[in-house]
């Protein structure tokens, strides 16, 4: 593994490289108020054994430095996509969890020639595809409420406790403010694209199923799971080694397929 701070729009963008130096690079987008470790801990090591794997964290979370502005899916998008040029990648699957796969499908929205495939985990277009207790929960989210595995999380790479909070009330208010990404963006990302979510995840299946109609290159794979127990992510609590295991051969499955997977 090689570890570095790359300077992106006016941050230190912390990132890790994993695996093999050849073939196309894998990219990770961690969720909100995470870290590299906290969402892909238990399956990087896994991607990492056939592929090369690049880890970044985002703006204000764990390893990189905030700037004085809010976190948002698009800027968050643009950071990922100057930290490969800054990698000389002229072409990688992007895999995001969570909020993560908001930023990885702005990503394939506004670099699209940067994106071969593309794996949109847990994640959601439309305010319409989470329970509206979820969009409640939202409103009155403090920092109390803040999983207390992804605090320590954060704090065992980054001792700072002020930007921990701050990190937590930017996400909490790109939460709040929350826009519906228009059918004809997502329509536009036309490349093979994987769809997962939990069948007790934060977003419906019925929103599942509604991008796999969307999205022109879809494949759709919903697991019996709560949000992030199938990568044993680290808020999901005790988790099964194993179905972590099984979750990262069927993303490899359709990363490695040939025509749409």
């Amino acid at each position: 593994m090689t570890t570095g701070h790359a300077s992106i729009h006016g941050i230190r963008m912390y990132y890790e490289v994993h695996g093999r130096r050849d073939g196309v690079p894998l990219l990770l987008l961690h969720g909100g108020g995470s870290t590299i470790d906290s969402t892909f801990g238990r399956v990087l090591p896994l991607l990492a054994e056939h592929r090369r794997v690049i880890a970044i964290e985002e703006q204000g979370h764990g390893r990189t430095s905030d700037r004085d502005q809010p976190v948002t899916f698009d800027a968050s998008a643009d950071d990922a996509a100057a930290l490969l040029r800054h990698l000389d990648v002229v072409e990688a699957d992007v895999f995001g969890f969570s909020n993560g796969g908001s930023v990885a499908l702005q990503v394939a929205i506004r670099h699209l020639e940067v994106v071969r495939r593309l794996v949109f985990a847990s994640s959601l277009t439309r305010r319409d595809g989470a329970p509206p207790q979820f969009w409640q929960f939202m409103r009155q989210a403090t920092f109390e409420d803040m999983p207390q595995a992804l605090k320590d999380a954060f704090l065992r790479v980054n001792p700072d406790p002020q930007q921990l909070r701050t990190m937590h009330d930017k996400d909490a208010a790109r939460m709040r403010s929350f826009a519906d990404v228009p059918d004809e963006a997502v329509r536009a990302v036309r490349v093979p694209t994987l769809v997962v979510m939990g069948d007790r995840d934060v977003a419906t299946p019925e929103h599942a199923v509604s991008l796999f109609r969307l999205l022109p290159q879809a494949r759709l794979l919903i697991l019996p799971s709560g949000h992030g127990h199938y990568l044993g992510e680290t808020s999901a609590g005790e988790v099964d080694g194993t179905y972590a295991e099984l979750t990262v051969r069927l993303i490899e499955r359709f990363l490695d397929a040939d025509g749409d997977g």
